[in-house]
């Protein structure tokens, strides 16, 4: 593959159109790609809106975009506002559900599913139906279930996934904001519906006020995405990672990545792999974090978003980074 800048434009010239997933990054051509892309999906602002339902989240500038690639090898690339700190919101679930399963193993499918759901990600629909046990653990009910795992076992819960969220990305200051934290909790009549249901149905082992606190604060991180394609790494490197990590993922990220894979973007995570073809996992403060494994984790933040509540330039971008390197897992 040859990568040229023609003007503001890159030509992507191609000897071999037959079999491109996998191929191999090149990372000499990826400052010039990241500037392209851009320059591509700046033009889509105004396409969606931000997560109003959340008073924080509601007074964010729509009009910000950052992304950030990291290397298995440890080289980073980036463009825009890579290190502004934003909500990551239901990214966090991926990190509990690391932690989770470093905690417990296997034990957690016994209270979680594996499956899409087809719904709304705070859909009481089918935990009402199939009988309290929620179909993944990225849904907000499944994800709940993965918190009280947390919450039931440790001291003070939110601390501990505080500092294992540091530990992955090597930033003590990723931390809770305190101020969304607590506008989430003033807000989230849906999700105190949800804990209620899940410890009605006896899935909740923890009260449900101490599992709620520690759910609404761990949405309630912060990070950039330099922070998070960091965090991720190890998920893309065979659970390995170049920081002082905690987690304990050696056989993990195969499993972790099918979920994301599958389950990743809510009801929309059909038509990402169809067009991105990466594992991933959104949030409705506007990020989106994938991974190419054995290349690269890349993280993307654009505030605006869908009617799936996914970033609208994130999933764009994503899409074009695959077009443009060939690394798509397809």
């Amino acid at each position: 593959m040859s990568v040229n800048l023609q003007g503001n434009t890159i030509s992507i010239t191609d000897q071999n159109t037959h079999h491109l997933a996998n191929q191999m990054l090149d990372t000499q051509a990826l400052p010039m790609i990241l500037q392209q892309i851009h320059q591509d999906v700046i033009e889509e602002y105004g396409k969606g809106n931000v997560a109003d339902y959340i008073p924080a989240l509601a007074k964010v500038n729509p009009h910000q975009f950052g992304m950030a690639i990291r290397t298995v090898d440890e080289q980073e690339f980036s463009i825009g506002a890579a290190d502004t700190a934003f909500s990551i919101q239901s990214i966090s679930k991926l990190f509990t559900l690391m932690l989770a399963l470093d905690i417990v193993g296997d034990d957690l499918w016994k209270r979680v599913g594996r499956e899409p759901s087809g719904m709304r990600f705070n859909s009481l629909v089918l935990l009402d139906s199939e009988g309290g046990i929620p179909r993944n653990p990225f849904i907000n009910a499944g994800a709940m279930v993965v918190t009280d795992i947390i919450a039931a076992r440790s001291a003070a819960p939110a601390r501990r996934i505080e500092e294992f969220i540091a530990s992955l990305s090597g930033n003590d200051a990723n931390r809770i904001d305190q101020l969304v934290a607590a506008g989430e909790q003033a807000t989230g009549y849906r999700n105190i519906a949800i804990a209620n249901l899940l410890k009605g149905m006896g899935n909740l082992e923890a009260e449900v006020e101490q599992t709620l606190d520690c759910y609404f604060k761990q949405c309630a991180m912060t990070m950039s995405c330099r922070d998070l394609a960091r965090a991720i790494e190890c998920l893309a490197n065979r659970g390995r990672s170049h920081f002082k990590s905690s987690f304990h993922g050696e056989k993990m990220d195969k499993r972790i990545n099918s979920l994301m894979l599958t389950c990743g973007l809510y009801d929309a995570v059909g038509n990402f792999a169809y067009n991105v073809g990466l594992p991933a996992k959104s949030g409705v403060g506007g990020g989106i974090v994938a991974i190419c494994p054995g290349q690269y984790s890349v993280a993307v933040w654009a505030p605006e978003l869908d009617h799936y509540g996914n970033s609208v330039l994130g999933q764009l971008a994503l899409e074009k980074l695959t077009f443009y390197t060939h690394t798509s897992i397809f």
